[in-house]
Parts: C-alpha cells; structure tokens; sequence
C-alpha cells in the first residue's frame, strides 16, 4: 500500500500536514488506495501506539491500570463504548483523544455530505457522480480532525439533529417530497467514517434513542419514510453520569445492550495522583516582575481537601468531588498570594495557611453539602481545611523540633500570623523561638523570606490544631499562643 493511502498514527493535536494531491478516483486505484472500516483504521493505528509504547490518551491521569486497558481492548474488539463517570473524571477528553487514532487523511468523493468513500459509495449523491464520471470522479481529502461529531443530550434534541430531516428550502426549490436529494443529514451521517459522540447520553428524550438502534446494530438510517438505506461506517461513543445512568435519565435497554463495552472512571485514588492532575492542570499566574512558588506542603493541603470531601458523608457524593476542585482551589490559592504581595510590594509570591480563607468561594461553589440548616456548609468546608492541615502537618512537620517550640510559647512567646504581614516580619520571630527557625527550614527547604513565612503558619497552625497551642483568630488575622 502507497504512503499516500496511509497517514503514520499520531495524537490528536498533531498539525495537519499537506493532504495527498491525488484527485480522481482514476488516480486513486492508481495509487493502491483499499477502502478500510473506521473500526479497523483505528485498531490498526492502536496496535502500532501500543507496540511503540505510546500512550492512546495522553494528559490524563490514574487510569493506567483500569480505565485505559478497558478503552484499549474495547478499540481492539472493535466496539462501541459508553464511558461512565462523574463529573470531572476525564470522560470528554478521553472520547476527543480517539481522534488520534484516525488515519491523517482520507479521500471522500467531492461534494459528499456523509463521506463518502470514492470506492464505495452510499449517498445518491456520490453514486450517480460515479456513475456518470467513473475514474473521472473528483475526490478530495479530509483531515482526521472533521471526522469527528460530538452533541451533548439535551431534551429539545429531535431525530432531525441526529439522523436528518426532509430540507423544506429543497422543496421550495422545486424538488419533489420524495426525492432523495431533499434530505438534510444529521450529525450522525455526517460523521460517517469518523467518531461521532454523544454526551450525558441519558437526558436523550427515549424516542431519541431509539432512533440510533438501527445505527449501532444494522449501521443504517431511515429518514422521513425515504427509501434510503445508509450502511453507515461510523464509531458510536458515549458518556453518562451515573447518576443520571440510573436515576434522572435511563438509558433504554435495547439501546444499552446494543454498545459493546461499558468502562467506569473514578477520581484519584490517592494524594500523588491528584497532586499530578493539579500541576498539569493548574495556571499560574503569569507575573514578568514576581516569583510565584507554592510550597510543595500547600498544594498538599489543596490536593488533602478533595480527597476528604470524597470520604466525608457530609458531602453528597451522588454528585461527585471534581477534580476541578483541587485545580480551581490551586489556582485561587496562587491568586491570593499574588494579591498579597502585590499589598506589601514583595517580589515572590508564596502561599500560606492563612491564604486558605480564600479558598472557600471555590470549594463551595463545586460541593453539594448535605445539610439542613443554614450555614452549616460553611462548618463542613472549615472543618476539610483544618483536617487537611493537621494531615499535612503530621506527615510533614520535624517533630524533634516541636517539643522545643512549645516550650518557648509556655515562656511567654506570642506570634502574630496572617496576610496583612509582609513575609519578612516573619523572620522576627526567629530572635525568640530560634528553634523555630529549624522547623521551618525543615519544612521549606529555602531561605527566602517567603517560604520561611509559609511554613511557619504550618508549624503554629499545626500545632494549634493537634492541641498545642492556643489560636485568637479574627478573620485571617491570627495570634498564637501557650495553651497555659
């Protein structure tokens, strides 16, 4: 087979280089082009990733030994997918991803709406062109990128949307109600050779769905009581919510029955996984004049908060704790040490625990609290925050350094904390707790102002929270300390 027939596989957001000059179904056969199955294209191209160790889906991550073997072998065997899972657990960007697999360039008889392919073609459209020009029929080629057609399930979403409908402009035009000519095809055609994908299947009106059961068990349409039959070449892929799966839309048995593989996701399954998903993830502020740096133990306060959200029976887990908590709580946390140090005329921004009052807007806003009195949500919220900091203090924090901070506050040490201090008034507090200074160099690995202040609002906080010390807060303003 000819290079021009076949595009070497690569990721979906690979440029599209020049398409293959060949123009006519003459030069086409000429070249040694054999018509492939959508199906096979992309097995085809999965098998060479998977021999040359390249990922199916790049960017996502947590799912290498569950969710993307299941999606592999689903390609392999050939099936259609539904991909179920809660919000924020990759489901979009793991159906857009399979784009990769499409061959980069494909011939379509010129003109075609659905695709036509120039040796096999299926509209009347295409078919009377090749009838009337055979080997002088035009092609042209189309990039991977146009074969694919995603529509999210809404109620007003009608058959015409999907399959197609009778276009009364043709009929105004002249054409006669049962000529073939008049159809106006739907997304699903449209994508014929390609990936057509369907998002939050369930809330598809049931008569709806049983539109698509000719396309995924017999791969043809029926439009308007038209004569037409559309051996459609098309890959079917879905998401849902499982909620939605079982309660608020069903998905008809029928239909359910007819897609080969069903995969479940899930959101991270430890801290590591979720700490990744937020540096990919995340934007930092883009600053030519400032610095801005989190401290590895805050981001693990951020990551701490959505893992215990996902435990706790005070949040509705039937709606699910996002991911795009952990990154919109990361990116606000930055935002609020940016903000900070703009105030004291700093040129690094570096987070604290008295930036994480900041974070409640964001986390309340992606949480469903299960609660029945007002206010009670923002109790839930405080309570996430101090458990991810007393986690990430006790996993973190120098414990032979501690017995001595303590005792400098049962000598009379006060310290005042919060963001209306500048990170070098920080440092003060060295003079009168010089082991202190150890704890904190511990924990920040640097000696700049601003890590230092960090962490030592985790070192106080910590040890206020394991009951150590003694906390007067008023607002982000806090002052620390002897419990005696």
């Amino acid at each position: 087979m000819s290079d021009t027939s076949r595009a070497a596989p690569a990721t979906a957001r690979s440029e599209p280089r020049t398409a293959p000059t060949l123009g006519t179904i003459g030069e086409l056969r000429a070249s040694g082009y054999d018509s492939e199955p959508v199906k096979f294209e992309m097995r085809r191209n999965l098998l060479a990733r998977i021999a040359a160790e390249v990922a199916v889906v790049e960017g996502v991550l947590g799912y290498d030994d569950d969710v993307l073997p299941a999606l592999e072998n689903a390609i392999i065997a050939g099936h259609d997918i539904i991909i179920l899972g809660e919000r924020g657990q990759a489901k979009s960007r793991m159906i857009r991803a399979l784009v990769g697999l499409l061959d980069e360039w494909i011939p379509v008889v010129e003109g075609s709406e659905v695709n036509d392919d120039p040796l096999a073609p299926i509209s009347r459209h295409a078919r009377e062109l090749v009838a009337e020009k055979g080997d002088d029929t035009p092609i042209t080629w189309v990039h991977r990128s146009k074969r694919y057609g995603e529509k999210l399930a809404t109620p007003d979403t009608s058959i015409a949307d999907i399959i197609g409908e009778v276009d009364p402009i043709k009929i105004a035009e002249g054409r006669y109600l049962s000529d073939e000519h008049t159809i106006h095809f739907g997304l699903v055609p449209r994508s014929n050779r390609g990936i057509f994908a369907i998002n939050e299947l369930p809330d598809l009106a049931e008569r709806i769905q049983v539109g698509l059961l000719d396309v995924l068990e017999e791969r043809d349409i029926q439009i308007r009581g038209h004569k037409v039959r559309l051996p459609l070449d098309v890959m079917l892929v879905a998401s849902a919510n499982p909620e939605d799966y079982t309660n608020r839309g069903r998905i008809i048995t029928p239909l359910k029955d007819r897609f080969g593989t069903r995969i479940r996701t899930h959101y991270p399954v430890d801290l590591e996984t979720e700490l990744a998903i937020i540096h990919q993830e995340a934007q930092r502020p883009e600053l030519r004049a400032m610095r801005v740096e989190v401290p590895p133990f805050m981001a693990e306060i951020v990551a701490r908060v959505s893992q215990l959200a996902r435990r706790s029976p005070r949040v509705s887990q039937r709606s699910g704790v996002s991911v795009r908590l952990s990154v919109a709580n990361f990116e606000t946390l930055g935002a609020a040490a940016v903000r900070r140090a703009v105030r004291h005329g700093e040129h690094e921004a570096v987070p604290r625990v008295s930036d994480l009052d900041a974070l409640w807007p964001s986390t309340l806003g992606k949480l469903e609290i299960e609660s029945l009195e007002e206010g009670e949500d923002e109790e839930v919220v405080e309570r996430l925050f101090k458990t991810a900091v007393l986690q990430t203090f006790k996993e973190r924090s120098p414990t032979e350094q501690l017995g001595q901070v303590v005792g400098a506050f049962e000598d009379g040490a006060v310290v005042h904390a919060g963001p209306d201090l500048a990170s070098a008034a920080y440092l003060a507090v060295f003079e009168q707790i010089p082991s202190l200074r150890l704890a904190a160099m511990a924990l920040a690995g640097s000696e700049s102002p601003g890590a230092l202040a960090s962490a030592i609002e985790l070192v106080l906080d910590g040890l206020h929270l394991s009951k150590r010390l003694n906390k007067d807060a008023a607002g982000a303003r806090a002052t620390y300390r002897s419990r005696t």
